[in-house]
């Protein structure tokens, strides 16, 4: 028999992710609120769609999150209308949402006390590895809830590892994010370096990208972020938010995070352009705004 599982949250990244499930032959029961939504999602993919939390994770081997912040999983996760409360018992739930540690482990406390499991696990890679089945999963909870789940999130994981205890993966998810904003802000300066030098931008990077300069981010952002189009990827405003959990975490564990701070503080000024949705590689638009009003 098809294992039956349950995905919640069909956005950028929790469509694909879900159709990934389905591809591999698992039984899938979809739920989003807006239900126009899972209706196309069938079209694309074999599946059911439920039109509450509840139906959606009856009878499920393992439910799957992925929505927007803590307030969306706690809507969606707890309380007498939550999936917690409507899961069989031995069940597990994969929350795929990057939210604070503390959710993850309020949730997984709720869990426990139901006799459910919890894995805490965001992903990395945008909507692109999502697509193409290719995300990287950082997750947080126990070995045996984690080897139970594992060969699912394989569906769509290029990586995929346990870091720790609950809250682990959000942890490290704080980490990827930290790391990104310092590359994004280095490459946005690197290439307004290069423009405002008379350099050829496009084949500065054909060279350096050769080198111990080359990163992801330079591979697969330099020529939208050279053509002004930031239509693509990770929103400026969820990696604000993201910079947040980690900026709150490093107050309670003594971090020193001042060029994360610095950048999230450029990504206001992003967002004060107007670039609340604009992806993150858009660090170069606001220092191409400087040069425009100089």
């Amino acid at each position: 028999m098809q294992r039956r599982v349950a995905f919640l949250g069909l956005g950028v990244m929790g469509y694909p992710m879900a159709g990934w499930l389905s591809k591999r032959g698992y039984a899938v029961v979809v739920y989003n609120r807006t239900q126009t939504v899972s209706q196309r999602w069938l079209r694309d993919y074999a599946g059911e769609a439920a039109a509450t939390v509840a139906e959606a994770v009856a009878g499920a081997e393992i439910v799957f999150t992925c929505l927007g912040n803590d307030d969306d999983v706690r809507a969606v996760v707890a309380g007498e209308t939550g999936a917690l409360a409507a899961m069989s018992s031995g069940s597990v739930l994969v929350d795929h949402t990057t939210t604070s540690a503390l959710v993850a482990r309020e949730l997984a406390e709720q869990a426990a006390a139901l006799g459910l499991g919890f894995i805490d696990a965001p992903v990395s890679g945008g909507q692109q590895g999502a697509e193409n089945g290719q995300l990287t999963v950082m997750c947080g909870g126990q070995q045996d809830q984690f080897d139970a789940v594992k060969d699912v999130i394989e569906s769509y994981a290029k990586s995929l590892q346990l870091m720790g205890d609950v809250g682990s993966g959000q942890l490290c998810k704080m980490v990827n994010q930290i790391c990104i904003a310092g590359m994004v802000q280095g490459l946005a300066e690197g290439l307004n370096f290069a423009k405002r030098a008379g350099l050829d931008a496009h084949q500065v990077v054909e060279v350096i990208s050769k080198g111990a300069a080359q990163s992801w981010q330079m591979e697969n952002r330099y020529q939208t972020m050279l053509a002004n189009d930031y239509e693509h990827g990770f929103a400026v405003q969820w990696m604000r938010k993201d910079l947040a959990f980690a900026l709150d975490e490093a107050k309670a564990n003594g971090s020193d995070l001042p060029l994360t701070q610095l950048v999230d503080g450029f990504y206001q000024q992003v967002q004060e352009m107007g670039g609340n949705r604009w992806d993150t590689s858009s660090l170069l638009a606001r220092l191409e705004h400087d040069r425009s009003k100089a």
